[in-house]
């Protein structure tokens, strides 16, 4: 097996890249394409180099951000993508039962089972967790990476308290060409995986190896609302709230009255009043741990 690192050299956990190297030397990989970046937007130049280079696992070092954007160049490729979880919210690693210790995660890179699991793209770029506009990215955005260092997932509950505030926008929303939302909103979101911060499962239904992607509308309005809203969701029972809908789908098409900022996987883009979202089915091969071994993705 050949393998290539693509490290986030602003991320860290346990003993750092140094100790990286030691369990991949530990595991017989002695030489591999080491390549390192100081943002996640840098990661798809240096995939395309592993992927040129012939290498038969993509290791990255970083978060969500630095994650998607591997997965967004590598997929449709035979190339493996293996995780060393070193962000703040490490939702791609949790849905999919990866361990956040680097001994462990470099065991599943090594030894771990091969899936190809499904991508949603958004707008012409691919993610693997969610993506949505309004309310998450809100407060995505106002978390930059100096806050996220400071106070961790902590951050997202301060800048969430500001987003909650925003006025709605009115959107209509295709599923499978026939519409499904036409209203008031908060936020849009699709998954392909269940799980968000804190544990919170936003699709119980979600599976990323099934064809479809999970999509929610939050109409909740005001502080009342959304407290009962969220309320729902740390108690696990976010669907049957009376202010979400839900439903899944291969295509979704999203109008909006107004621009509105978006997000990929944690990963701000700006605002548009338009999204294009579609499946990509089986279109990644994920390093995982054995399936005995971990709960079902999503």
């Amino acid at each position: 097996m050949t393998l290539a690192v693509v490290a986030h050299a602003g991320k860290s956990v346990g003993g750092g890249l140094h100790e990286l190297r030691r369990r991949l030397e530990a595991e017989g990989v002695t030489d591999p394409l080491w390549l390192e970046v100081p943002k996640s937007k840098k990661a798809p130049e240096q995939v395309r180099k592993a992927l040129r280079a012939g290498v038969d696992v993509v290791l990255v070092w970083g978060g969500d951000g630095t994650v998607q954007r591997c997965a967004d160049a590598m997929a449709g490729s035979d190339v493996a993508l293996a995780v060393v979880p070193a962000g703040t919210a490490n939702l791609f690693a949790t849905n999919l039962g990866i361990p956040q210790d680097i001994e462990g995660a470099v065991g599943v890179a090594i030894h771990g089972e091969r899936r190809r699991l499904d991508v949603g793209s958004m707008n012409g770029e691919r993610f693997v967790v969610m993506a949505g506009a309004g309310f998450d990215a809100r407060m995505i955005g106002e978390a930059d990476a100096g806050l996220k260092d400071r106070l961790g997932k902590l951050a997202y509950v301060v800048t969430g308290a500001k987003a909650l505030q925003a006025d709605q926008f009115r959107a209509r929303l295709k599923v499978d060409r026939t519409t499904w939302f036409e209203g008031e909103a908060s936020a849009v979101l699709v998954g392909n995986v269940g799980t968000i911060m804190g544990g919170v499962e936003a699709f119980e239904r979600a599976r990323p190896d099934d064809g479809l992607l999970e999509i929610g509308v939050v109409t909740a309005d005001g502080l009342v609302e959304w407290a009962r809203t969220l309320g729902r969701a740390a108690a696990g029972t976010t669907a049957r709230s009376p202010f979400v809908e839900t439903t899944s789908g291969r295509r979704i098409r999203v109008k909006l009255d107004r621009k509105v900022a978006y997000e990929l996987d944690g990963g701000e883009r700006g605002k548009t009043r338009k999204l294009a979202i579609d499946v990509e089915p089986a279109a990644l091969t994920v390093c995982l741990p054995p399936r005995h071994r971990r709960q079902p993705a999503g």
